[in-house]
């Protein structure tokens, strides 16, 4: 074997070997795989495609704005307890189901049985003035000049607790007629959940005469619907569990949490798991309030209810209905002493959702029917309705409890949220950036929901994987956009065509000044 001894020729050779091993590109062992979002909207309420922020920029959680009462639930078969709702948009109309119930509060005692549970429709023209029809379908106290659609008892052998509906409209295409409209419904024994079905929405019968899932608290608005994204159902209900992020460490407890499954026939449920958040603390969820964003159905969104008790203090005695709140306490202190309010969550898989810390509705400014339990229990799912803003586009509407069991009604308050408007990209006048994830697209132009000041703007680039922008599609290239629109075209220099990039992985980089983006999209 020759040995070298010339220390000079050693050197020479380290040198030579050195260069040679830098001129090969290193490989990135932490590179992640472009995102193919093809030409589908994205939004920032999971934050899953942010690689980073820079500067002052935010992910920023944006609030529904109250509007009217849209109904108040006065029947004599309605009461305070009313609430668990599903509205939908169905043709021309919107319908709502929910439930109808009486608590009736008296120094240290509630009363819950001046009536059975019933389920009840409304519908409406327009998602604000809504209308109870007589249906003449259940009788109740002698007429059935009511609006109950379904009524607690026994259905063909099943039976079901009315009290506790979730009804949608399927729009699996392999969906039979008869069974156009499903519901879950509790069982009133054995314990579990019922399947129902309805040609019409009115007419309603079991899919089968046991629950099709059994293992749970069920407690709560517990639902199913149809994912037109992974064609397949999908149920979310609510069981008693230890809140932890740590999948192998959940054990039994006295968490309220939710659980989820999927289906291929609404009846044989496979696959339950365990809903998972990231950096979330555990809480007490009541509802879960999930489904498909219609505008991105690939994204999961849910309002869950959180469940806190606050304990007797000063705080507690200085909200509204003071003596209410202590009869309440007088039957059981966690009446008296629980608030509730709205979350939002997002997902891409069903399991693992972004849960944001923070209220997405409040209780509000004080006020009697406010900040107690059962209130902000947000409706089963958003609508798209007309802006009061003569003009303006849709805006999103959505449904939250008032007055729950504080007298002889509850009612149900909407709120409205621009289009896509969960959360923003922010940034102040000081500016910042927000830089996605390698993704890769389909479409010739791309179109972002977003909103400036007057004097504010953003500029957006396109770059490759490693960071660099593309020729014409830097941020120099991109005229500054302002405005306040839930679809505009980004132009550069150059043009709006992006089409020479789709399919490649590409990166963009947002530039903001007192500025939000909510979604953007790659479209033809």
């Amino acid at each position: 074997m020759m040995r070298i001894n010339n220390p000079p020729l050693i050197a020479r050779f380290l040198a030579i070997a050195t260069l040679l091993i830098l001129s090969f590109p290193a490989r990135d062992c932490n590179a992640e795989e472009p995102t193919d979002i093809g030409s589908r909207r994205e939004l920032f309420v999971d934050g899953s495609l942010v690689d980073r922020l820079t500067g002052k920029a935010e992910l920023c959680l944006h609030h529904p704005v109250p509007h009217e009462i849209a109904i108040v639930h006065d029947a004599p078969w309605e009461g305070s307890g009313c609430g668990y709702h599903s509205i939908f948009k169905d043709g021309d109309r919107y319908r709502m189901y929910y439930k109808a119930w009486q608590l009736t509060v008296t120094p240290g005692k509630v009363n819950t049985g001046e009536h059975p549970l019933f389920c009840c429709y409304a519908e409406s023209g327009d998602g604000v003035n809504w209308r109870k029809p007589e249906l003449g379908l259940n009788e109740f106290k002698g007429s059935k000049a009511n609006n109950i659609v379904i009524a607690s008892g026994k259905f063909d052998g099943v039976n079901a607790d009315a009290g506790h509906p979730a009804v949608f409209k399927d729009e699996n295409p392999a969906a039979p007629p008869d069974a156009r409209y499903k519901a879950i419904l509790r069982s009133n024994g054995p314990k579990g959940l019922l399947a129902f079905k309805s040609p019409d929405g009115l007419h309603w019968s079991p899919m089968t005469n046991a629950p099709v899932i059994t293992a749970g608290a069920f407690d709560s608005q517990n639902l199913a619907f149809w994912d037109g994204a992974r064609h397949e159902y999908r149920a979310y209900w609510r069981i008693f569990t230890a809140g932890t992020t740590d999948e192998k460490n959940w054990k039994p407890a006295g968490h309220r949490a939710i659980r989820t499954a999927t289906s291929k026939d609404f009846l044989t449920w496979d696959g339950q798991s365990d809903v998972r958040y990231l950096d979330s603390p555990s809480e007490h969820l009541y509802t879960n309030q999930v489904k498909p964003y219609d505008r991105a159905p690939h994204l999961l969104v849910g309002f869950p209810t959180r469940y806190i008790e606050r304990g007797w203090s000063d705080s507690m005695r200085a909200l509204p209905e003071r003596e209410h709140r202590e009869w309440r306490a007088g039957a059981s202190e966690r009446y008296g002493v629980a608030i509730t309010e709205g979350l939002i969550m997002a997902s891409r898989d069903g399991v693992n959702f972004k849960r944001w810390n923070e209220a997405f509705l409040r209780p509000g400014i004080e006020r009697n029917g406010t900040w107690n339990y059962g209130q902000q229990y947000i409706a089963w799912h958003l609508v798209e309705t007309k802006s009061q803003l003569e003009g303006a586009p849709d805006e999103l509407s959505l449904y939250a409890t008032e007055s729950y069991w504080t007298g002889n009604s509850s009612a149900l308050r909407r709120y409205s949220l621009r289009m896509d408007g969960f959360v923003s990209a922010r940034a102040p006048m000081g500016g910042g950036e927000l830089v996605t994830k390698a993704l890769r697209f389909k479409g010739k132009r791309l179109a972002i929901n977003f909103a400036t000041s007057a004097a504010g703007g953003v500029r957006i680039e396109i770059q490759d994987p490693k960071g660099q922008a593309l020729p014409g599609f830097g941020i120099e290239d991109c005229p500054v956009l302002f405005g306040d629109s839930i679809e505009r075209t980004v132009i550069w220099k150059t043009g709006a065509d992006v089409s020479p990039l789709a399919g490649q992985p590409v990166r963009l980089r947002f530039a903001l000044q007192d500025a939000d983006v909510f979604a953007f999209q790659f479209v033809d």
